[in-house]
């Protein structure tokens, strides 16, 4: 007897039957990892079946990762963990303290016999194309943050519709796509009118914001409450030969600045609140201890990644903004 098993009155559909002799020779060892499956010709004609049934049955070991394909030379077992039901591609900008925490809060949420590969663009367009492009018809689902970068959608529409989930940042041409995002225009213009009465006490705020990694509706948010309280304000993308004076207030998203202006404050004599006031983007634990607490803007990682785990588990299509609020600490 063949490595496939397939009965015609069992009541359980033919490539179903496919995917389970497949698992059953794996645990039992009859095949094991790197092994050549049979061809879909030879299961096709030795069963009677048409090739699309064969063709759904591995097409679904592959998304579930324990089969994968070889163009010229047919499919082999490339995992042994037949207990794999879900597959998903993460795509992230970077990995940083609270982007761990949206993964493990998504990991969490997915439960077991889930596997769930990560990867990074960092920002730039070729990776993102790239990673995508080699992955496409591997994985069950897609989960894309695709940040700010321009032209997404070509790339993306690639993989199928019903399979893709936007994370982070939404881009109108994404718009038919399920998502958890934030918005970043309300986001930190509310955060700010938030802490209004504290931001008063300072003669100026200033923004450190770089636009090939923040979205833009930052700015759009930033200068819009600044021009409805009348606050002065400067836009910059770095600190570099910056002396900081008496009576400002940044507002910065880059963890590394936010040291570099402790460690200026140090350098200057100055006093973080009294003489600098700082505000960070995204809260992380860290911010909660250092210099006695600093003032954060920040979504929710926990919630996003528990979120978008509820939507795929479920089938959901929709669109979830993911809330943010201004945490005051000593910093403002």
């Amino acid at each position: 007897m063949g490595i496939v098993t397939v009965k015609d009155k069992s009541g359980i559909p033919k490539y179903k039957q496919i995917v389970t002799s497949i698992e059953y020779a794996i645990r039992t060892g009859a095949l094991k990892k790197g092994d050549k499956l049979p061809s879909l010709n030879s299961i096709k004609n030795q069963h009677s079946l048409s090739r699309d049934t064969v063709l759904t049955a591995f097409n679904e070991l592959k998304t579930r990762g324990i089969v994968q394909s070889i163009v010229g030379k047919g499919y082999y077992v490339a995992s042994e963990d037949v207990d794999v039901n879900q597959k998903i591609f993460l795509l992230f900008d970077e990995l940083n303290s609270f982007k761990e925490d949206l993964y493990n809060s998504f990991l969490t949420g997915m439960g077991e016999h889930v596997q769930v590969d990560i990867f990074f663009h960092h920002f730039n367009l070729d990776v993102f194309n790239k990673l995508i492009s080699d992955n496409a018809g591997d994985y069950s689902y897609y989960v894309i943050m695709p940040a700010n970068l321009k032209g997404t959608e070509n790339v993306i529409s690639r993989l199928p519709n019903d399979k893709v989930y936007v994370l982070d940042q939404m881009h109108s041409e994404l718009i038919k796509y399920p998502s958890v995002h934030q918005n970043f225009k309300k986001d930190i213009y509310e955060g700010l009118q938030a802490g209004l009465e504290r931001i008063k006490n300072y003669d100026k705020i200033i923004l450190l914001f770089n636009e090939d990694r923040q979205p833009n509706d930052f700015m759009i948010g930033f200068n819009l409450f600044c021009s409805h309280y009348s606050i002065k304000n400067e836009i910059i993308d770095n600190l570099n030969n910056r002396k900081l004076s008496e009576g400002e207030l940044y507002i910065v998203f880059d963890d590394k600045n936010l040291i570099r202006i402790i460690k200026k404050l140090k350098e200057e004599r100055l006093t973080l609140a009294k003489d600098i006031g700082v505000i960070s983007y995204n809260d992380t634990l860290l911010k909660e201890f250092v210099e006695g607490g600093i003032t954060t803007i920040s979504t929710n990682f926990n919630l996003m990644g528990e979120r978008l785990a509820q939507m795929i588990l479920n089938n959901e299509f929709v669109q979830v903004e993911n809330y943010s609020r201004l945490i005051l600490r000593k910093s403002l």
